[in-house]
């Protein structure tokens, strides 16, 4: 269940990222706004930098490696799909945390996009994935295989300082 929100209905989540990272890389965040319905994933759509972005915490589950997080968009027609290539959302930051490790996921909407996260005009795409921080141990050759791909866009936050000059490479990307 999600913490009671902030300012405005913004969950602790994402005010945690904010005065961590993207104050401190002099990230200008603006028209910030949850998402009620994915609130158990700290959901927020934004502008960082200049930028659009999602916002998600991933969570740990109880049976498989890696933190687990929906990226998903409610279709006009009412049903969720995967964000498309064409909506327009630039990055996609996903949170994780595990005990007192914390880092964020900084991923560029065409990373998505051609690792099939994403769809492409209305094809293909996820509405949740699974990410693998540095910390985790995988179990399987695949895991393996998305986790190195992942970690090139990973920056950790706790508990070594934020290396602001990665933090501000990876929101430039």
């Amino acid at each position: 269940m999600a913490k009671a929100p902030g300012p405005a209905g913004i969950l602790p989540g994402f005010l945690a990222a904010k005065s961590r990272v993207f104050d401190p890389a002099g990230l200008d965040c603006a028209d910030v706004v949850p998402e009620p319905e994915s609130s158990d994933y700290c959901a927020h759509i934004l502008t960082l930098g200049g930028r659009s972005a999602v916002f998600r915490a991933a969570k740990t589950t109880p049976t498989k490696a890696g933190h687990f997080v929906t990226l998903w968009l409610r279709s006009a027609a009412g049903p969720i799909r995967p964000f498309d290539a064409d909506d327009g959302v630039e990055q996609f930051i996903v949170s994780v945390t595990d005990g007192e490790r914390h880092g964020l996921f900084v991923f560029p909407a065409p990373e998505l996009a051609a690792r099939g996260v994403m769809s492409v005009d209305g094809k293909g795409g996820k509405r949740a994935i699974r990410v693998y921080a540095p910390w985790v141990q995988t179990s399987s050759a695949q895991a393996a295989r998305t986790q190195a791909w992942q970690l090139r866009h990973f920056l950790h936050v706790d508990p070594v300082p934020v290396d602001l000059v990665l933090a501000k490479e990876l929101f430039a990307a």
